[in-house]
Formats: structure tokens, sequence, C-alpha cells
């Protein structure tokens, strides 16, 4: 009987794909792991998995490091746009929309066959459409804002892999940044610097020059285990022929449930009283006011609260501040500042201005590549010992011993 039960429960699995940016993949395969994915495998950039309609609903609720949940309707070869357009169109799309429906497609393209991703997404455009109009006698519209399906195109050399687009906007999008200070950082990427740093949920955690809030806040998610998806009020698979309002009511109220009322002190501060301004709204409309606290502050005058604790730093990248004063003494501040308020702390700093870090004036214990939109950026953990780090060492041996 068990054995039949698990045969049946595997006709409703199907292969996912789920894309991230550089640099947070082990993250995104740890945390599909603990959702309950099945057979992960690790790619460039993306993680695929296996998983039912329950869980892909979850994935996309839960996920705080993925910019999309993808399931696979087919892989074929093609190496012309005739038979691009023939493997395409022997798709069934009626299973997946009718005529009335609306339709968008996303091209990612590595091949020699291919020189233009829009081209490839046209042709498969036309495909679709064109199916759909002789079975319907009319054909569907296209809607790139908000579409019943979003396709989904990934072509590598001579192979093209076509998935759904299941959550609609990138997730990133969580719902509660309403307002932006410039050039704000990336929800999924503010999220991947807070796990990646190692963070205990338990101690103290500083983000100086916070901006819009957005590394505050995602690190207060993350230590009430609320959903990065709770403030969101669509997702793709909501248009889907196959929606089950119900499920996605049952996943929801389950992993709502789990939200832990037991908040960390969270300390944000910024120079910018535009920046308190912003990131104070956003804050309020992530509900997490009660778990940060808030303060208009230069970075050299800030104090910390003493103990052990993780700090993350996001500061400009360019060679000038607005007040004109250079960038490599701004960087000299910083690092002082580390120095002298940090002690027992594990500060990280992410910056794509390599020559600016150097003025920091301390060795990293530890580097991670990211890219923070399309610059390259090193994520530099510097811990900050009191005294020097040779004798830190030896309190830790003699400690040991004990």
């Amino acid at each position: 009987m068990l054995q039949n039960e698990t045969m049946i429960n595997n006709i409703s699995d199907f292969k996912m794909v789920a894309k991230t940016m550089h640099g947070l993949e082990e993250l995104l395969s740890d945390e599909m792991l603990k959702l309950g994915a099945r057979d992960i495998e690790i790619h460039k950039r993306a993680v695929s998995f296996v998983g039912d309609q329950g869980f892909l609903y979850k994935a996309n609720l839960c996920s705080r490091v993925a910019l999309s949940i993808l399931k696979h309707v087919k892989t074929f070869t093609a190496i012309d746009q005739h038979q691009l357009y023939d493997e395409i169109k022997n798709i069934s799309w009626e299973d997946y929309m009718g005529a009335d429906d609306t339709l968008a497609v996303d091209c990612s393209l590595n091949s020699q066959y291919f020189n233009h991703s829009l081209f490839v997404a046209q042709k498969t455009k036309d495909a679709i459409v064109d199916r759909l109009k002789e079975k319907f006698g009319k054909r569907p519209s296209v809607d790139l804002e908000n579409p019943t399906l979003r396709v989904d195109l990934h072509y590598y050399k001579d192979t093209c892999t076509v998935s759904l687009n299941s959550s609609g906007a990138p997730l990133f999008k969580r719902g509660y940044r309403t307002f932006a200070e410039k050039a704000p950082i990336n929800e999924v990427l503010a999220a991947g610097m807070v796990l990646l740093s190692g963070w205990d949920k338990r101690s103290n955690f500083v983000d100086p020059m916070c901006g819009s809030g957005t590394l505050a806040i995602e690190a207060a998610l993350i230590a009430g285990n609320i959903p990065p998806g709770y403030y969101r009020e669509n997702f793709g698979f909501m248009n889907w022929k196959d929606y089950d309002e119900e499920l996605w009511k049952k996943i929801s109220e389950s992993s709502i449930g789990k939200i832990s009322n037991e908040q960390p002190a969270i300390y944000a501060s910024d120079i910018s009283a535009t920046a308190i301004r912003v990131a104070g709204e956003n804050i309020v409309n992530a509900k997490v006011d009660d778990a940060i606290k808030l303060k208009k502050i230069a970075i050299e005058n800030i104090e910390p609260p003493q103990g052990r604790g993780i700090a993350i730093i996001n500061p400009p990248y360019g060679e000038r501040l607005n007040s004109g004063e250079d960038i490599a003494m701004f960087y000299k501040t910083i690092g002082d500042t580390m120095k002298k308020k940090f002690s027992g702390y594990d500060v990280w700093i992410i910056s794509s201005n390599m020559e600016a870090l150097k003025n920091i004036g301390l060795r990293p214990t530890r580097r991670i590549t990211l890219f923070n939109g399309a610059l390259e950026c090193k994520f530099l953990k510097f811990s900050i010992y009191d005294g020097t780090k040779k004798i830190h060492k030896l309190k830790e041996k003699d400690t040991n011993n004990e």
C-alpha cells in the first residue's frame, strides 16, 4: 500500500528551476533542501529540483534568495529558426492557456546559432499564438507586465529549455518597499548577504549605512521567520489554469503560522535624513518596526551595542561622495570606525571599488564575489578583535584547554 501511495505522489511531481544571483547558489540549494525539495542540483545562477504543485507555491512564498521559480515544460535541440518554431508549436499550449489569455516570452541566450534573444522570443511567441489560433480560431494577446502565462526560454549552444515562470514579477519585489533611496540594494542580494554573514539571529545586527533599510528589513524577516512573499498580492501561478486556491491558502497559512514573535534588536542608521525617512516608511510597511531601531547618525559617530554581533556595510562605490569628499578617505574612516567601535563584531563590507577597499586598513578573513546589479563586488568579512588577532587566538586556546 505504501509503495502505491508513493508512486501516485511521484506522478504529481515535476522538475523546477530556481534562478538566483551569482554567489548565492549554495544558499539557494540549502534553502530548497530545508523547504523539502528533492533531487537538487546546483547550476550557474540557478538550482534545479523536483517537487509538486504545493512545493511550487511554497518555494515562491518562502524563498529568500530565488529570483524566480520555473516549471519545466520541454527541452529540445534546435539549430535554426524553423526547428525552433516547430518544436515550440508542438507543445500543447492549450493545456496552459486559452485564446482570451495573455502571453509574455523571456529569453536568455548563449548560442552560436542565434544572435538576438528578442528574435528567439518573437519566434517563440509566433509559434504559440499560431497553435492557439488553430485550436480556438483566435490569437491571444501579449501582456509584458502581468500576463496569464510568462514563458521562459533558456538557450545554451543548441539546446533550448522551455519553462513557465510561476513567480510573475521577480521575487526580489517583495512588496514592502514602496520607497527607495537612490540605487537601493536588491532584496534578494540583501537577504543573501545576511545569510552569508552567518548571523545567528540572536546577537546584535547593525547596518550603519542603511539607505532604504533593505538589509535591516531582510535581517528582521530572517530572524522572525517571516516568509518574504508574505507581502505580495500576486504570483504568476495564480493566473494559471491549474491554480488551486485552497492549496495556496493551506500553504500560506502554514508558513505564516511559523512566524516567531521573538526578535533580536536590529540597529539601522544613516547620515541622510531622506534615507532615514524612506527606511522608516519601508520598515513600517514590512511590519518590523518593533524589531528595528532606526537613527540618523554618521557612521564615525555610531556607538554599536556592546557584545558580539554582525555589521553589514554597503558604502558608496564611486570616486566622490555627494559632499565631494574623496572616497579613499571615506573608506579609511570606515576602517578606523570598525577598529575603534566594533570590537567583538564580524563586519562585512560590499563594494565594487577595489582600490577604495584597500583603505579599510584591515585584512579580510573571507572574500566572496557578488553582483550588485551589473557591478561585480567583493563581499569582505573583517573579524574585529579587542587587541591583536594573535592575542585573541591565545585566549581562545586557553579557554579551550580549561
